[in-house]
Order: structure tokens, then sequence, then C-alpha cells
């Protein structure tokens, strides 16, 4: 299994140091605190929130995940040039329309740098009802 990097473990002093590095890779989860069970529910995953990541041939997110726990709910994959291409540098981003069954959700996200490797935001839960 691949080492996963949270932002949570690396110390105060290199979080500052490298806040902008830890930026970009890591990926955010934005959406409303409740949903319907049963009813189409919009979550948002962006690759950072100050810094834009790379888009080069050899150095790109290749990939965002969601997951409800265990499970994953949904997955995007981009090739390289998805945001400009050589020497062009976004935020990659992707709403996922899910359809939650259960009584909450525990969502996390993961993004793949294809030169930094895996991602993991903090859990985001949701209450359904």
């Amino acid at each position: 299994m691949p080492k996963i990097n949270r932002y949570v473990d690396i110390s105060t002093v290199d979080r500052e140091a490298k806040k902008d590095y830890i930026d970009r890779h890591s990926p955010f989860i934005s959406c409303g605190d409740s949903a319907k069970k049963g009813e189409k529910f919009a979550v948002t995953v962006t690759m950072g929130q100050e810094y834009a990541h790379p888009d080069d041939p050899d150095h790109y997110i290749r990939s965002m995940q969601l997951f409800d726990g265990a499970t994953l709910l949904g997955e995007a994959t981009f090739p390289p040039g998805t945001l400009g291409g050589q020497g062009a540098k976004g935020q990659a981003e992707v709403t996922f329309n899910i359809v939650p069954t259960g009584n909450k959700l525990s969502l996390t996200a993961l993004s793949y740098c294809t030169k930094h490797g895996l991602w993991e935001c903090d859990p985001v839960s949701v209450e359904v009802s």
C-alpha cells in the first residue's frame, strides 16, 4: 500500500514552511452539513485552497476519489494537460452527485499527484435525514 500523506502528519514548523506544498497537494471537501436520504447531494472536491498545482507531463494531479468510510463513491481521473498543460498551474475540481442511503456520511477525499503520491483530507461528517 502506498504511503498516504496527511496535513496533520507534518510538524507545525514544517507545515508553515511548506504551506504552499501541502496546500496544493491536499484535497478539500465542500458540501452541505446535512442531506436527505434518497435525494441527490452535491460534494465538491478541490485540490488546494490557496495554491495551484502544476500541470506538467511528469507532474500533475492524476486522480481524485471520494469515499464514505471504506466505500468508494466516485472517482475522477485527469490526463496531463487538463489544467492547461506545460507550465500552467490550476486547482483540479470535481463535483460528485451522490444519493445517501444511510443516516450519516463520513466523507473523505484522496488525491494522487504523479510526483508526490497519495494525499488524504480530514473526514467531513454529514447528517442524513
